[in-house]
C-alpha cells in the first residue's frame, strides 16, 4: 500500500498492517498516527497490535480515532501535539487516508498555515481538503 507525502515530515495511508509498520520503520518514520477507531471495520488489525508492533520497531504511536461524525477540537488540539512534539517523519492513518490528511490540514490552519498551500499539499498527495474547506478558513482566520 502506497503512503502519500504530505511534506517532507508527513505521510498518510490508508488503513495499516503489520507489515506497513515494517515498512514504515524501514522508511525511518518516527512515528505513527492512528486515526480510526477500532471495530470500525471486521478486517482492520486492532490498534493494540499495531501500536505494539509499532513499539517493538522503536516508532512512537498515537491513537486519535475520528469516526464520520466529523472532527472536535480535542481531536485537532490532539493532532496538532503530535505535529509539535514529534520531529517526523510522521505517519497517519485511517481507513483510506481521507480523515488523516484532513486532521493534519486542519491542526495546521489552525497554527496560521497558509490555506492554499495546504489544499495544494493534499492534492498532491491525492487528498481532497474542499469537504472542510470552511473548517479550514475557519481555523486560518482566527490565527490572524
Amino acid at each position: 500500500m502506497p503512503f502519500s507525502k504530505l511534506t517532507e515530515t508527513m505521510l498518510v495511508a490508508p488503513q495499516l498492517s503489520i507489515a506497513d509498520v515494517a515498512r514504515a520503520a524501514d522508511m525511518g518514520v518516527k512515528c505513527i498516527i492512528n486515526n480510526r477507531p477500532d471495530g470500525e471495520s471486521d478486517d482492520q488489525p486492532a490498534g493494540a497490535d499495531l501500536a505494539a508492533a509499532a513499539r517493538e520497531l522503536g516508532i512512537n504511536y498515537t491513537a486519535i480515532p475520528v469516526s464520520h461524525a466529523g472532527f472536535s477540537a480535542p481531536q485537532v488540539e490532539a493532532m496538532r501535539a503530535v505535529l509539535d512534539k514529534e520531529p517526523g517523519p510522521i505517519l497517519a492513518f485511517c481507513r483510506s487516508g481521507t480523515r488523516s490528511s484532513f486532521l493534519w490540514a486542519l491542526a495546521e490552519a489552525g497554527e496560521g498555515k497558509d490555506v492554499a498551500t495546504l489544499h495544494q499539499q493534499a492534492s498532491a498527495a491525492g487528498y481532497d481538503l474542499s469537504p472542510i474547506a470552511a473548517m479550514l478558513d475557519m481555523l486560518a482566520g482566527g490565527r490572524a
